[in-house]
Protein backbone atom coordinates (compact mmCIF):
# COMPACT_ATOMS: atom_id res chain seq x y z
CA UNK A 1 0.00 0.00 0.00
CA UNK A 2 1.06 3.50 -0.67
CA UNK A 3 2.01 6.23 1.64
CA UNK A 4 -0.88 8.29 3.15
CA UNK A 5 -1.08 11.95 4.46
CA UNK A 6 -5.05 11.89 5.46
CA UNK A 7 -6.95 8.78 6.00
CA UNK A 8 -11.05 9.73 5.35
CA UNK A 9 -13.03 6.70 6.91
CA UNK A 10 -16.83 6.68 6.59
CA UNK A 11 -18.62 4.77 9.23
CA UNK A 12 -21.11 3.41 6.68
CA UNK A 13 -21.12 3.43 3.05
CA UNK A 14 -24.19 5.61 2.94
CA UNK A 15 -21.75 8.30 3.56
CA UNK A 16 -19.62 7.86 0.35
CA UNK A 17 -20.76 11.35 -1.50
CA UNK A 18 -19.61 12.87 1.61
CA UNK A 19 -16.12 10.93 1.98
CA UNK A 20 -15.85 11.89 -1.84
CA UNK A 21 -16.32 15.46 -0.98
CA UNK A 22 -13.29 15.38 1.49
CA UNK A 23 -11.36 13.27 -1.03
CA UNK A 24 -11.95 16.35 -3.23
CA UNK A 25 -10.67 19.30 -1.18
CA UNK A 26 -7.45 16.86 -0.59
CA UNK A 27 -6.60 15.97 -3.69
CA UNK A 28 -6.62 19.67 -5.06
CA UNK A 29 -3.86 20.07 -2.98
CA UNK A 30 -2.01 17.10 -3.60
CA UNK A 31 -2.47 15.35 -0.25
CA UNK A 32 -1.81 11.58 -0.38
CA UNK A 33 -5.06 10.26 0.98
CA UNK A 34 -7.71 7.43 0.97
CA UNK A 35 -11.56 6.48 1.71
CA UNK A 36 -12.48 3.47 3.72
CA UNK A 37 -15.44 2.76 5.42
CA UNK A 38 -15.04 0.79 8.41
CA UNK A 39 -17.82 0.91 11.37
CA UNK A 40 -16.55 1.72 14.57
CA UNK A 41 -19.55 -0.17 15.90
CA UNK A 42 -20.13 -3.25 14.20
CA UNK A 43 -15.77 -3.72 13.51
CA UNK A 44 -13.84 -2.13 16.05
CA UNK A 45 -11.18 -4.39 16.07
CA UNK A 46 -10.80 -3.71 12.26
CA UNK A 47 -10.87 0.29 12.51
CA UNK A 48 -8.06 -0.06 15.61
CA UNK A 49 -5.99 -2.20 13.08
CA UNK A 50 -6.28 -0.10 10.40
CA UNK A 51 -5.18 2.72 12.63
CA UNK A 52 -2.27 1.47 13.60
CA UNK A 53 -1.66 0.59 9.49
CA UNK A 54 -2.06 3.96 8.29
CA UNK A 55 0.14 5.57 10.51
CA UNK A 56 2.61 3.19 9.85
CA UNK A 57 2.62 4.73 6.47
CA UNK A 58 2.36 7.89 7.51
CA UNK A 59 -0.84 8.98 8.05
CA UNK A 60 -1.12 12.35 9.68
CA UNK A 61 -4.43 13.20 10.37
CA UNK A 62 -7.74 11.39 10.24
CA UNK A 63 -11.21 12.39 8.20
CA UNK A 64 -14.04 11.03 10.29
CA UNK A 65 -17.24 11.11 8.70
CA UNK A 66 -20.47 9.38 10.31
CA UNK A 67 -23.97 10.08 11.50
CA UNK A 68 -26.31 8.65 14.65
CA UNK A 69 -24.60 8.22 17.47
CA UNK A 70 -21.19 8.87 15.42
CA UNK A 71 -18.88 7.46 18.08
CA UNK A 72 -16.30 6.87 14.49
CA UNK A 73 -14.52 10.18 15.24
CA UNK A 74 -14.20 9.37 19.00
CA UNK A 75 -13.14 5.86 18.31
CA UNK A 76 -10.76 7.47 15.99
CA UNK A 77 -9.33 10.11 18.64
CA UNK A 78 -9.26 7.29 21.42
CA UNK A 79 -6.40 5.02 19.35
CA UNK A 80 -4.75 7.26 17.75
CA UNK A 81 -2.82 10.71 18.66
CA UNK A 82 -2.96 12.05 15.15
CA UNK A 83 -5.80 14.75 14.74
CA UNK A 84 -9.24 13.78 13.88
CA UNK A 85 -11.56 15.32 12.43
CA UNK A 86 -15.43 15.25 12.73
CA UNK A 87 -17.76 15.67 10.05
CA UNK A 88 -21.41 14.67 11.47
CA UNK A 89 -24.20 13.71 9.19
CA UNK A 90 -27.65 14.65 8.31
CA UNK A 91 -29.17 11.08 8.43
CA UNK A 92 -31.19 11.45 11.43
CA UNK A 93 -32.64 14.34 13.29
CA UNK A 94 -31.17 16.70 10.74
CA UNK A 95 -27.76 15.74 11.93
CA UNK A 96 -28.11 16.74 15.82
CA UNK A 97 -27.66 13.75 17.25
CA UNK A 98 -24.40 13.44 14.96
CA UNK A 99 -23.15 16.62 15.59
CA UNK A 100 -23.72 16.81 19.38
CA UNK A 101 -21.89 13.09 20.04
CA UNK A 102 -19.09 14.48 17.54
CA UNK A 103 -19.04 17.30 19.68
CA UNK A 104 -19.22 16.80 22.94
CA UNK A 105 -15.66 14.61 23.26
CA UNK A 106 -14.25 14.30 26.92
CA UNK A 107 -11.26 15.83 27.73
CA UNK A 108 -8.19 14.17 26.70
CA UNK A 109 -9.91 12.38 23.61
CA UNK A 110 -10.23 15.90 21.28
CA UNK A 111 -11.89 15.90 18.06
CA UNK A 112 -12.33 19.18 15.55
CA UNK A 113 -15.97 18.95 14.72
CA UNK A 114 -17.05 20.48 11.03
CA UNK A 115 -20.66 21.79 9.85
CA UNK A 116 -22.64 18.79 8.68
CA UNK A 117 -22.78 17.80 5.13
CA UNK A 118 -20.88 18.41 2.31
CA UNK A 119 -19.70 22.02 3.68
CA UNK A 120 -18.45 20.22 6.69
CA UNK A 121 -16.42 17.63 4.55
CA UNK A 122 -14.98 19.92 2.01
CA UNK A 123 -13.93 22.11 5.16
CA UNK A 124 -12.06 19.15 6.65
CA UNK A 125 -10.24 18.39 3.76
CA UNK A 126 -8.93 22.22 3.22
CA UNK A 127 -8.31 22.57 7.54
CA UNK A 128 -6.28 19.10 6.73
CA UNK A 129 -4.30 20.98 4.16
CA UNK A 130 -3.96 23.85 6.40
CA UNK A 131 -2.24 21.08 9.39
CA UNK A 132 -0.03 20.29 6.84
CA UNK A 133 0.80 23.50 5.48
CA UNK A 134 2.21 24.64 9.06
CA UNK A 135 5.04 22.33 8.47
CA UNK A 136 5.09 22.21 4.13
CA UNK A 137 6.40 24.97 2.60
CA UNK A 138 4.73 23.34 -0.90
CA UNK A 139 1.74 23.00 0.89
CA UNK A 140 1.75 26.39 2.35
CA UNK A 141 1.95 28.01 -0.86
CA UNK A 142 -0.67 26.11 -2.77
CA UNK A 143 -2.75 27.22 0.91
CA UNK A 144 -2.01 31.16 -0.23
CA UNK A 145 -3.06 30.41 -3.67
CA UNK A 146 -6.12 28.77 -2.61
CA UNK A 147 -7.01 31.71 -0.88
CA UNK A 148 -6.55 34.18 -3.26
CA UNK A 149 -8.19 32.35 -5.56
CA UNK A 150 -11.37 32.08 -3.43
CA UNK A 151 -10.96 35.95 -2.73
CA UNK A 152 -11.38 36.06 -6.70
CA UNK A 153 -14.12 34.31 -7.02
CA UNK A 154 -15.81 35.86 -4.17
CA UNK A 155 -15.10 39.70 -5.63
CA UNK A 156 -16.18 38.58 -9.59
CA UNK A 157 -19.92 36.78 -7.91
CA UNK A 158 -20.00 40.47 -6.42
CA UNK A 159 -19.16 42.19 -9.00
CA UNK A 160 -22.03 39.85 -11.63
CA UNK A 161 -24.84 40.67 -9.02
CA UNK A 162 -24.82 44.43 -10.59
CA UNK A 163 -25.82 42.80 -14.10
CA UNK A 164 -29.35 42.37 -15.08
Amino acid sequence: MDNIQVSVILGSDSDVDLGKAAIKSLRSFDIDCELKVISAHRSPDVLVEYLKSSKERGCKAYIAIAGMAAHLAGAVAAHSSSPVLGVPTTHSLNGLDAILSTLQMPAGVPVATFAAGTAGATNAGIFAAQMLATSDASMAEKMVEFKKELREKTIQKDKNLDRD
